[in-house]
């Protein structure tokens, strides 16, 4: 499991793409986590009942996004142990930052789901939209994807 992506590679379709891959990544992401909050922001403004969308479920929005900062604030090197680090813990450290953010951004994506499902398919009354519930999952989804796209979209084996 552990060599899912290592025979994949990207088509040479005459552009040099290992240099720019940084660039792909980063602005991939950036389209993602746009896309997500696009979303939910539409939703906030299209129903503004909470009956039709309770405030409480921006939360998984809020944590998805500290998760997908918690993932990338830590390198791939730090991760490896390749740099030298006399940080909190070393490697070790930015093991468990990086274990934690990854459980934050699995709990939220999660618990989209949750309230797609709870509040918007299984118990929807005639005047309940479900368009809300899908929008939280889409947020989630996308910031998620987002996070998985930075995160290892930089990584050079991919790329070359």
């Amino acid at each position: 499991m552990a060599g899912l992506l290592d025979g994949l590679r990207l088509p040479d379709c005459g552009l040099d793409w290992a240099d720019k891959r940084n660039s792909i990544a980063s602005v991939s992401a950036g389209v993602l986590f746009f896309s997500g909050w696009w979303v939910i922001i539409d939703t906030a403004v299209m129903y503004l009942r909470p009956e039709e969308f309770a405030h409480a479920y921006h939360t998984c929005g809020v944590l998805s996004t500290v998760a997908f900062f918690m993932v990338n604030a830590v390198s791939n090197a730090q991760v490896r142990g390749e740099v030298y680090s006399d940080g909190c813990m070393g490697r070790t450290g930015a093991r468990i930052w990086m274990f934690v953010g990854f459980m934050m951004a699995f709990g939220s994506l999660i618990a989209s789901m949750w309230i797609l499902f709870g509040a918007y398919v299984v118990y929807r009354t005639a005047d309940t939209p479900v368009y809300p519930g899908v929008a939280i999952f889409f947020q989630n989804a996308l910031i998620f994807f987002a996070g998985l796209v930075f995160k290892f979209g930089r990584s050079e084996e991919l790329w070359e």
